[in-house]
């Protein structure tokens, strides 16, 4: 028996009564007509046999009127009749839907572009189908543009940017090639035109007061010690700084102003990085911490934990993914940020001690007959003797890291090594020592000393074969994977005299710097290269960027940047 709490007390038959109150309703209908009531009992049988031939094929007209039809097919079709939407449609089919969704795509694109540059035809037949390919290839997170031997790295147009009184510690320009970005020892960033090579504006560092007028964090418009790392969001909205001060600093691009100041560190902010195509912020710091910030809610997001040592290095693309370089705990790191999971990649020399301790019992310790991926002369041999003394010196430091995919990407460290690596292999793809050469210091009771120069910074043409690292040899070196990505080589350098403390490769976009001042006026051949001219951003210094373990002097050795435009073959 039913619980009498969830009996009903309502009266049935009053919904009875109801219903025949509205049929009533509806029948009154027909005689403002002038039917009878056997007219309509025959009008009613015909209507419905029509409904059943053409209920397959045919849609109720919206000027139809009621005596085509009986009272009940009227009201029955009107009220299943879908509502029409701009947006949406529940009986939508998947091929009307991606067909509405590349039409709103294409929309936003055309919106995107700069009106009265190009006409209709050229934004159709180019513009849009090059951005809808690139888009695409870029979502595959693979290697796609395999341009490094289309270059030609001997002749470049340059602009140096001299406006520090201390090394230039980072140097960063937009995507669009309009201004460019950089920062000091000193504490301050400039921020340049790359049209005219003219300083645009500087936003100098702070002073604060001591004692009982000391300011709070919060209130300080601007950072009050050195600038280690700037980075540019994608839409070139936004500029973002982190400093010894310990916050990370947001910059509005064309205001020339102080946004927001990003506190949680507990040490120096050592790098920082956007995602891709996002307004999505990774911050990497001395306190071994990597932070994720979302600028479009300017808000904090969530921090990361496992390096044991200091964050040197930080770099990402348009997954939700990061990589890092943790100094001398010897680890890259992997981020992988949906899953809350990462991936440890060690590097550094051999060890018969880590291999026992790790398992694997001196295994591997026959590759050291392989140098540089390529079999050298036995141990009698004086040749192999001095590759297997070059390929033992120890790694210490993991310095630099850069993406060049969403699973590939290449490491610098202290031995002057640079390393290929694949999310799908804990030991490195390939490994090229001895990238830039010895450092040479002469002592009074060694006698000359050898050490290996290490990579200072590395970056990448992002999704292609070809990446940059550098050092104090004078020279950026410019290196191609092969076409399986499981090795590399050198194919060119650029002069850049003194410590190079950041790098920056980049397509020009069509037309980009095309009227500069400090570009090439005499005639270049016109070819029929398919790639576009790239940019390379070199922050050089005397010193380098963290510290003052070295100091390089020489001829044409400054504390500036350096923009080079390196032009594809003819």
């Amino acid at each position: 028996m039913p619980d009498s709490f969830f009996a009903s007390t309502k009266n049935r038959k009053r919904k009875r009564s109801v219903s025949t109150v509205e049929g009533g309703r509806g029948a009154k209908k027909i005689p403002r007509k002038g039917k009878s009531s056997s007219q309509d009992a025959k009008l009613t049988n015909a209507s419905a046999r029509r409904g059943v031939r053409r209920a397959a094929d045919e849609e109720l007209n919206s000027d139809r009127t009621e005596s085509e039809g009986g009272v009940d097919d009227i009201d029955l079709r009107a009220d299943v009749e879908p509502e029409t939407s701009g947006d949406e449609d529940e009986h939508e089919t998947p091929a009307e839907k991606r067909l509405r969704l590349a039409k709103l795509y294409l929309e936003s694109v055309k919106d995107g572009l700069a009106e009265g540059e190009f006409d209709a035809a050229e934004i159709d037949r180019e513009l849009i189908s090059e951005r809808l390919r690139q888009d695409v290839l870029e979502h595959s997170g693979k290697v796609h543009l395999f341009v490094a031997d289309l270059y030609d790295f001997t002749s470049t147009s340059s602009l140096r940017c001299r406006g520090h009184r201390f090394s230039v510690t980072s140097a960063v320009a937009s995507d669009d090639v309009r201004y460019l970005f950089t920062s000091g020892k000193e504490g301050t960033i400039n921020k340049w035109s790359l049209q005219s090579g003219k300083k645009m504006a500087a936003f100098y560092k702070q002073r604060v007061a001591k004692g009982k007028e000391k300011a709070l964090p919060q209130d300080i418009q601007g950072h009050t010690d050195e600038i280690l790392s700037l980075a540019i969001s994608s839409d070139g909205r936004y500029l973002a700084s982190g400093s010894k001060d310990r916050r990370v600093g947001v910059w509005d691009v064309e205001k020339e102003e102080w946004v927001k100041g990003f506190g949680g560190h507990k040490d120096s902010v050592s790098s920082v990085a956007f995602r891709k195509g996002t307004q999505q912020l990774y911050t990497g710091s001395f306190d071994r911490t990597v932070k994720l910030f979302d600028l479009s809610t300017m808000g904090y997001v969530e921090t990361l934990f496992g390096h044991q040592d200091t964050i040197l290095s930080l770099d990402a693309l348009r997954g939700e993914t990061a990589v890092t370089a943790g100094a001398r705990d010897r680890t890259i790191r992997f981020w992988k940020i949906a899953d809350e999971s990462q991936l440890v990649f060690r590097g550094g020399g051999k060890s018969a001690i880590r291999e026992l301790l790790e398992g694997g019992a001196f295994e591997g310790h026959e590759d050291e007959e392989h140098v540089n991926g390529v079999d050298v002369d036995g141990p009698k041999s004086k040749k192999g003797k001095e590759k297997m003394k070059e390929s033992r010196y120890a790694e210490g430091s993991m310095e630099c890291v850069a993406m060049i995919d969403e699973t590939t990407f290449v490491s610098g460290g202290d031995t002057g090594s640079i390393c290929l690596w694949n999310t799908q292999k804990k030991k490195p793809v390939y490994t090229q020592t001895l990238c830039h050469g010895f450092h040479e210091v002469q002592s009074s009771t060694e006698g000359l000393l050898r050490t290996p120069r290490w990579i200072t910074a590395v970056a990448s043409l992002r999704y292609s074969d070809m990446f940059a690292s550098g050092s104090w040899d004078g020279d950026v070196r410019i290196w191609k994977l092969d076409q399986k990505l499981r090795s590399f080589s050198l194919v060119g350098s650029i002069p850049a005299p003194g410590v190079v403390n950041s790098l920056q490769l980049l397509v020009l976009p069509k037309g980009a710097l095309d009227n500069a001042s400090w570009r090439e006026k005499e005639q270049r051949p016109p070819t029929k290269s398919p790639v576009q001219p790239a940019l390379l951003v070199a922050g050089l210094g005397q010193e380098h960027r963290l510290a003052r373990w070295l100091s390089v002097k020489g001829e044409g050795v400054t504390n500036a940047a350096k923009v080079h435009i390196i032009y594809p073959r003819t």
